[in-house]
């Protein structure tokens, strides 16, 4: 048998050289696209529900959301063991199955136990699904800051506030949509609200409660839609924009009426901008900052993913105020094992200038 190979290959060597090089091509082909990873994901088959319940004691968040969410989802096929965390204000469930279940098919599973114990959780507390991600998901990370002495385009520095906002309304948004990324985490900088405070001297005074207010703010930011009028063959729209855009519209809201005296918030509240607040910051070289972190989704390639968040950050920093291409001057593959003093994680920086 082996003389008659041999004897075959020598009488077809030009097929057999021909195998040869496309099996070496296939391999080159191959080894370029093997999810190399400086530390292997060997994480089970999880899904976490999270849930915010601001003002729960632990206790409370332990007896009143996570005892019912782990009830609801026991007995859920493929699934292994249950593990709950309860403190002040958060509830966390981490649903383990067993290895080989479908990630998708157990946050289907998960999702419809959810539906049956929403009615049986507190007013205003909502179960949340966490992102489809690993603990080793975390393979980018950057940092949005503002050189010193930059200013905005309509005059004064940059605040924590504005590079949080940066972040949330144009970075964030346009990271999520890189192929491989699940979620963007931000920490740092303050998240910009409305304040509505009133002053209980004030509501005494008009005869006001604060429901009156509250009802009031509800009921005057929204845009509504009347139908339409027709003539001569046009539909012309009838609507009546309602949405508040700024402090001026939220002041101008009447809350009641008092002998035909309108009550608006600004008699009664003041209207302000503010931040939300915080329980933590991020800081480099000793500089307040706003961080990012990309998580990966899970079974996709690190490498190939950490490339394609860089790029797309590049293209991000352009939409900023005045912005030049982010630095790059900090940035080390996640997969990199050659020694070095960089982090093994990817970083990078967009910056205002």
């Amino acid at each position: 048998m082996l003389n008659r190979i041999i004897r075959a290959s020598i009488a077809h060597r030009w097929a057999v050289m021909a195998a040869v090089v496309l099996l070496a091509l296939l391999g080159l082909w191959s080894f370029q696209r093997l999810p190399i990873d400086a530390t292997p994901d060997i994480t089970n088959v999880q899904v976490q529900i999270n849930t915010e319940a601001a003002g729960y004691s632990p206790l409370e968040a332990e007896q009143r959301v996570t005892f019912p969410v782990e009830t609801a989802i026991a007995g859920v096929p493929g699934l292994d063991h249950t593990r709950s965390i309860s403190r002040y204000g958060l509830s966390q469930v981490t649903a383990v199955f067993r290895d080989g279940t479908d990630i998708y098919f157990a946050r289907q599973l998960i999702n419809e136990r959810l539906q049956s114990v929403r009615g049986q959780l507190p007013q205003g507390v909502e179960p949340e699904l966490g992102p489809i991600a690993t603990g080793l998901g975390e393979i980018f990370m950057y940092t949005v800051e503002a050189q010193p002495g930059a200013r905005k385009p309509g005059g004064g520095t940059y605040t924590p506030e504005d590079l949080r906002t940066l972040q949330d309304w144009v970075i964030r948004p346009q990271l999520r949509t890189t192929p491989g990324v699940t979620e963007v985490n931000t920490i740092g900088g303050y998240v910009r609200q409305y304040h509505v405070t009133p002053w209980p001297q004030r509501l005494a005074a008009y005869g006001v409660t604060m429901d009156e207010v509250v009802a009031a703010l509800n009921a005057n930011n929204a845009n509504v839609g009347a139908g339409y009028v027709e003539r001569h063959g046009e539909q012309y729209l009838v609507r009546t924009p309602g949405q508040a855009t700024g402090v001026e519209d939220l002041q101008r809201i009447v809350v009641a009426n008092r002998g035909g005296a309108p009550i608006r918030v600004a008699d009664v509240a003041d209207v302000i901008l503010g931040e939300e607040l915080r329980t933590g910051a991020a800081t480099e070289n000793g500089r307040e900052v706003v961080l990012g972190t990309v998580m990966m989704l899970v079974g996709e390639n690190s490498r190939t993913v950490a490339r394609a968040v860089a790029e797309r950050l590049e293209v991000a920093a352009r939409a900023l105020p005045a912005a030049s291409p982010p630095s790059r001057s900090m940035t080390a593959p996640i997969w990199s094992t050659a020694p070095s003093p960089r982090s093994r994680r990817t970083w990078s920086r967009a910056r205002c200038w």
